[in-house]
């Protein structure tokens, strides 16, 4: 039977590649709605990473330091197997678009499949965060675009130091090559 009468706990999975504002936004969101909220970093093997696992998780606290019932933590194999081990019932997701929506109902359905105690519970996005996405962001600013107005102020920092990291060692490498 479903439980009654107690915290609701929440999951919000992602790979937060890096956090925007968007994510942050969700996640205030459902730390209002919620009793607790645990931000699940996933480690995704199919994405190249920019931060590793760790440096996400850390920079992710950082964002979410004023919020009192928010946990971060990481993950891999199956959200609901994670859900289960925490004692979460409710599974959180962002929706920006038609596309998004149709992937996450066919995760939802899976989900709910593995475990039917599992309740998936969406959150539009804000219009100003719609079109974002950190595929997006990470594509920018390694062109040399500004994109601090869409990051958390730590996150933003981060993301420069890597992405000149990143160049760095690009002309060393090649340098390397062209001796």
């Amino acid at each position: 039977g479903k439980r009654v009468n107690r915290m609701k706990v929440a999951v919000f999975p992602g790979t937060f590649d890096p956090l925007t504002l968007g994510h942050l936004d969700l996640i205030k969101r459902g730390s209002a709605l919620f009793d607790q909220l645990a931000v699940a970093v996933m480690t995704n093997r199919s994405k190249k990473p920019l931060f590793t696992v760790e440096e996400r998780v850390a920079q992710i606290r950082e964002a979410v330091s004023g919020l009192d019932n928010v946990s971060v933590i990481t993950t891999d194999g199956l959200t609901v197997d994670l859900m289960n081990r925490i004692g979460a019932d409710y599974l959180m997701r962002g929706l920006r678009n038609t596309t998004d929506f149709q992937y996450e109902r066919d995760i939802a359905a899976m989900n709910n499949f593995l475990d039917d105690q599992c309740e998936t519970v969406f959150f539009l996005a804000k219009p100003e965060y719609q079109h974002l996405s950190s595929s997006i962001l990470k594509e920018v600013t390694s062109s040399g675009g500004d994109i601090s107005a869409y990051l958390p102020k730590n996150i933003n920092e981060a993301l420069k130091q890597r992405i000149e990291e990143e160049k760095l060692k690009q002309v060393k490498e090649h340098n390397e090559k062209t001796r």
